[in-house]
């Protein structure tokens, strides 16, 4: 006879009450060695956290020197309408970009990464609108939403920087 542990789960308390097929993986259903909230969507492997680290610091720079360059309000009868307009719409689609990768992401660090960064370019795109002037916390929380991005992006790096112990390495 087997012994019982105390700290393992019955199976009732993990299948859906009444289960008659046990074969087929119901939604609701969960793995015991794989739970859904450490699957990363988007952030796959270490490269892409990589290269969503660095895109984040870039942009961080770029947010930084906002700071040097004031932003006037976009006026449409004006000089430097068009370049503003074309700001406008980079930020569009950057921020619906952004959005997009929010909503597709699985776990939590990575949905809080691509959030940050949506409110970020959101912010850019209020503060290119608006200006300086009339929304001044603009500035500030974009660099913070950013520098919030780079903290979360170096953790999900880290993350998949982790040693693997020994025993789990193949012979």
């Amino acid at each position: 006879m087997l012994p019982v542990r105390s700290h393992c789960v019955p199976v009732i308390l993990i299948t859906a009450s009444r289960t008659k097929n046990h074969d087929t993986i119901q939604p609701r259903q969960v793995k015991l060695n794989h739970l859904p909230m450490t699957e990363f969507a988007i952030l796959t492997n270490r490269k892409r956290a990589l290269i969503a680290l660095a895109h984040s610091v870039v942009f961080l720079g770029v947010a930084f020197h906002g700071f040097i360059s004031p932003r006037s309000a976009l006026v449409l009868h004006a000089p430097g309408t068009v370049s503003g307009m074309i700001l406008v719409g980079i930020y569009l689609i950057v921020a619906s970009i952004l959005a997009w990768l929010s909503a597709i992401s699985r776990c939590a660090p990575e949905r809080l990464y691509f959030v940050l960064c949506t409110s970020s370019a959101t912010f850019g795109l209020l503060r290119t609108i608006f200006g300086d002037s009339t929304l001044p916390p603009a500035q500030y929380l974009r660099v913070l939403m950013l520098s919030s991005a780079v903290v979360v992006g170096a953790w999900i790096f880290r993350s998949f920087s982790r040693p693997v112990p020994e025993e789990v390495l193949p012979e």
